[in-house]
């Protein structure tokens, strides 16, 4: 592993039993992901890319094999550690955002620095910069009914990268959005990336965004494959 290798896979299964059959998802998967590296997975549904997204992420564990995050062993850890790791140096993005709509898009967008113990001052005033960068600097204080689908995104993917993470996990992030709406959404994720220099691992269906990586990976039988 590099001095600027982020995240690591090394020999990932995951195994899914039940009371008849053992299902194969992934088979001694191995992956790494550099330092500011875009890596967009592809895949026919059912193939285990969320399956995948979330073992990368410390939210599901893998049969056998280690995830390691900034050489940090992700599996070993205790639960507390691991949420400490998820909200330091980890974002994720889904294809429904997974807003809170009591709040307002200033109060989604802080609560990761919140939870991380930033002052309530400082977690607006990052999270109002944040906002702005994707577009949304008259919509801080609108609840989720007075904003559109793109926007909504648009807020997710600002609450995934108001903390500065190491890397973000992203799960069909527009999925459930028009061309046009999609298209400001990867410029909005894209142009986060290129200034924080966080990583990216997107998976997703649309071609269009897969092209815009630096590599594209495809999960073949349980394996990733090189599409470039």
């Amino acid at each position: 592993m590099s001095d600027t290798t982020v995240l690591a896979c090394r020999n990932i299964s995951k195994i899914f039993k039940d009371s008849v059959r053992h299902i194969p998802i992934l088979d001694e998967l191995d992956f790494t992901l550099e330092a500011g590296e875009r890596v967009a997975i592809l895949g026919p549904s059912g193939s285990g890319k969320s399956t995948l997204l979330h073992i990368l992420g410390g939210l599901d564990n893998p049969t056998s094999g280690e995830v390691l995050i900034n050489g940090e062993a992700v599996h070993t850890l205790k639960e507390r550690e691991r949420c400490r790791l998820r909200n330091s140096k980890l974002g994720f993005v889904y294809q429904f955002h997974h807003l809170l709509p009591e709040f307002s898009a200033i109060e989604n967008v802080a609560m990761p620095l919140r939870i991380g113990g930033v002052t309530l001052s400082e977690a607006k005033q990052k999270a109002q910069h944040i906002l702005s960068e994707v577009g949304l600097a008259e919509r801080l204080t609108h609840r989720l009914s007075q904003l559109s689908g793109g926007e909504r995104q648009r807020v997710a993917i600002a609450r995934a990268l108001v903390s500065e993470p190491a890397i973000v996990l992203a799960d069909e992030p527009t999925g459930n959005l028009d061309p046009q709406t999609a298209e400001q959404v990867y410029d909005s994720m894209l142009a986060l990336n290129t200034k924080q220099q966080t990583s990216l691992v997107i998976v997703t269906h649309d071609i269009t965004l897969a092209k815009r990586m630096d590599r594209i990976l495809t999960l073949k039988e349980g394996k990733l494959v090189s599409d470039n």
